[in-house]
């Protein structure tokens, strides 16, 4: 006769899924957490965090040819011009974050400068290309859902600038998106316009 106690029994060990570093959140859209592109690389130690946070060196330099646009031709007194992934507190359930922030100085006062994130939509946002994992979405519904996000909380005009296909994307509030090639001038603030093909031609950068 069997005792059935004596009987071994495997236990079967319920493998909890890997806990994700904040570290590796790049924005929070309606309670949603949103990752960098790549983060799964550093889960699987593949890839260290470093490896996917900085920019690329194209991002980086059509970042660098907007903001001399900026500070040439634009009055300090009365804009800001933030960027290093600034980080932007919409609500308790949403923060994001922008390439270049272009703000009124009247709207964000001395005050509203510390160490959290600022709390006020810029005039102009500037995203170039996407930075988070879209393994399980779209492109255009990231895309769509955290323009209308800046839209509705006050920014005038979002623009995005995709390096793969060499497009622009202008949108503002109640009106139809406009998509360029970036070898089009585009205004970028006040009248004064940019146009990335022509200046990547000029600096000798082929893609």
């Amino acid at each position: 006769m069997v005792i059935a106690d004596k009987i071994p029994q495997k236990i079967a060990r319920v493998r909890k899924p890997k806990e994700i570093p904040d570290a590796l959140v790049y924005e929070i859209i309606d309670g949603r957490k949103l990752y960098y592109k790549g983060y799964k690389e550093v889960l699987s130690k593949k890839k260290k965090i470093e490896d996917i946070m900085g920019s690329s060196g194209l991002q980086s330099f059509i970042i660098q040819y907007l903001l001399g646009i900026l500070y040439r031709n634009i009055s300090l007194n009365q804009y800001y011009f933030l960027t290093n992934e600034i980080g932007t507190h919409i609500d308790h359930k949403t923060n994001l974050s922008g390439d270049i922030y272009i703000i009124e100085k009247k709207n964000l006062p001395p005050s509203k400068i510390n160490t959290q994130y600022i709390d006020v939509p810029p005039k102009i946002a500037i995203e170039v290309d996407i930075r988070i994992d879209l393994s399980d979405e779209k492109d255009f519904d990231y895309t769509f859902t955290k323009t209308n996000k800046l839209l509705a909380f006050g920014t005038e005009k979002v623009i995005w600038i995709f390096t793969k296909t060499q497009k622009v994307v202008i949108a503002t509030k109640d009106e139809d998106w406009i998509v360029r090639d970036w070898n089009k001038d585009i205004e970028l603030l006040d009248v004064h316009i940019f146009n990335i093909g022509n200046y990547l031609k000029e600096q000798g950068v082929t893609l």
